[in-house]
């Protein structure tokens, strides 16, 4: 039995599963090339038939989430959802209009379902469907949180943990927390849209002059570079409070930004990022701590985007009271298209268990890569096997170079994870400069991060015990034998956030390991293989393209080493 996911909004994507296995999972924005894509998933929907040689007649299960208000008046007029899709990445100028705008934004978010969104809604995603060609179709509707929760909960592996979900806003909630057990999830909290700690994180994210669902990240390094001050000084600090397992926000979403204005236009953007980050912090972390006691159950698994966090998912990791933890790697709506595949396989076959890994999307074999390869003239081409590839890469990398990586199947996420990455030394602030400036082409003040061999990570970070990261969803903390090998992957606190890699990935363990050999640590700076702004790489033509608008001199694609003529 197949059963396909798919979302239509903020990130979208689809997702195909078979029985118990996850077949193909993948996001719209790596084949529109606009990054957090959020129309329909045509291609995704596509690509995920196309991996499985299926034809849409075959799909006798599809399963979609969200029937808010908001985004069933944005499925019945797709032109709002568009323009609001240009307003938040700032590729139209500014509007007369825009605090009137968000306000309204703020206003309309919270309504949740109203009686037809479902039926308005299902009718939409039938109708698109069907234009596909498919037919004979179970349609199923799932709840947002239940989608976050059904990611997290089936895929790490525990057999019971406690499931807490957390992000902006869906179907009228801002969270949840679950329990997980004999296969059954079972929802005890729901946390309403007003109180929502991602709607204040986004509302910062905007007042400091980012691009609000897409910026948080930046305002989370950004306030590592504001001098530290006790809680009781912070001036944001009232704002929302915990008591007991209830998060409660003080004002109404409009007021809040309206005062968060207020409060931002008189402090620097460093200062005023620390205030959010710190209350953030602060509430989640004692959040977590009390629903872990009351339900006395200390593997978490978390999911929604406020997750992405990794500084607040360190604090939480270093709870006492937390003795496992899992992230779900594409922890925010990008990832509820398998949510809601996962769930509705749940309610059909009891499947509550799946063995997950980052690696679910499109591939392409060594002929296909040289064919596109060939057609370049500036473009030298020598097979190579994947230890060969291995080792010279390894080599390349020691000696000061960065090289582009791409192999295998693509990741399925946010994160790149040594299948389309841009590999680096560790060690060189020289080197992480140049991606900064003329290949990535970033605000200075992200820190790259470090793939290491499972082997090496208690080597490199204060590694507790608790689980490693595959994924890269945690900070650590660097050891201080560490950091001068780790010069370009710390941001300025000496905290990284690492990716463990063991036998999930062959090709890259391959080439750490010989970074170990060469330079007595099993590491490489990894960041995503993309510019600024861009969705991450997908097919060799697009690896081709970035390589040649970058001047990259050294690229290792699909068994191919590529060397630019005119790279520098």
């Amino acid at each position: 039995m197949y059963v396909l996911g798919l979302w239509d909004g903020h990130d979208s994507g689809a997702a195909l599963i078979e029985d118990g296995e996850i077949v193909y999972a993948a996001n719209e924005e790596r084949f529109t090339k606009r990054k957090l894509e959020m129309k329909f998933p045509y291609h995704s929907i596509k690509a995920a038939l196309d991996y499985a040689q299926l034809k849409p007649t075959d799909i006798e299960n599809v399963a979609y989430t969200t029937t808010e208000f908001t985004k069933t008046l944005e499925r019945i007029y797709p032109k709002m959802k568009e323009r609001y899709y240009l307003f938040r990445r700032r590729k139209i100028p500014k509007p007369r209009f825009e605090g009137f705008m968000h306000n309204l934004k703020y206003t309309m978010t919270g309504v949740g379902i109203l009686p037809l969104c479902n039926q308005i809604s299902s009718s939409i995603i039938s109708r698109q469907l069907r234009h596909m060609g498919f037919r004979d179709f179970k349609l199923s509707v799932v709840e947002h949180h239940t989608a976050h929760a059904a990611t997290a909960a089936y895929t790490s592996g525990f057999k019971k943990s406690l499931v807490i979900t957390l992000d902006g806003l869906g179907d009228g909630l801002s969270g949840s927390v679950s329990t997980f057990e004999g296969g059954k999830l079972e929802r005890h909290i729901a946390i309403p849209a007003r109180d929502s700690l991602g709607i204040f994180f986004e509302q910062v994210t905007n007042i400091i002059g980012m691009r609000e669902l897409e910026d948080e990240g930046k305002v989370m390094a950004m306030a590592d570079y504001s001098y530290p001050f006790d809680f009781e000084g912070n001036k944001l600090k009232d704002m929302f409070k915990v008591e007991g397992t209830i998060i409660s926000a003080k004002y109404s979403a409009r007021k809040q930004f309206a005062l968060l204005q207020s409060i931002g236009w008189q402090l620097p953007r460093e200062q005023f990022s620390y205030m959010a980050q710190q209350l953030l912090e602060n509430i989640v972390v004692k959040f977590v701590s009390n629903v872990v006691d009351r339900f006395g159950i200390s593997d978490v698994v978390l999911a929604g985007g406020l997750f992405s966090n990794i500084k607040a998912n360190m604090k939480i990791r270093n709870l006492e009271n937390v003795k496992h933890w899992y992230v779900f790697p594409h922890m925010g709506d990008g990832g509820i298209a398998l949510g809601s595949a996962l769930y509705t396989n749940h309610l059909l076959n009891g499947r509550s268990d799946y063995r997950f890994n980052a690696y679910m999307g499109d591939e392409y074999d060594a002929a296909t890569t040289m064919k596109t390869l060939k057609k370049d003239k500036s473009l030298e081409c020598v097979e190579e096997n994947a230890s060969e590839q291995a080792h010279h890469a390894a080599e390349l990398i020691s000696n000061g170079n960065y090289v582009f990586w791409f192999q295998g199947r693509m990741e399925y996420g946010p994160r790149a994870l040594g299948d389309r990455s841009i590999l680096a030394p560790t060690d060189s602030e020289e080197v992480k400069e140049k991606l900064n400036l003329y290949v990535k082409r970033r605000e200075w003040f992200q820190p790259f991060a470090p793939s290491v061999l499972e082997e090496d990570v208690a080597r490199v970070v204060d590694y507790d015990g608790k689980g490693y990261d595959k994924y890269m969803t945690m900070a650590y903390k660097v050891r201080d034998s560490a950091k001068d090998i780790t010069k370009s992957v710390v941001n300025v606190d000496y905290s990284a956030r690492p990716q463990a890699v063991g036998q999930e990935n062959p090709k890259y363990m391959e080439l750490l390991k010989r970074m170990g050999k060469l330079t007595g640590y099993g590491m490489v700076l990894n960041t995503s293989f993309n510019l600024h702004g861009m969705p991450i790489v997908m097919t060799p033509e697009d690896a081709i393209a970035t390589m040649k608008t970058t001047k990259t001199k050294y690229m290792f694609i699909n068994g191919v080493t590529v060397t630019n003529k005119r790279g520098v």
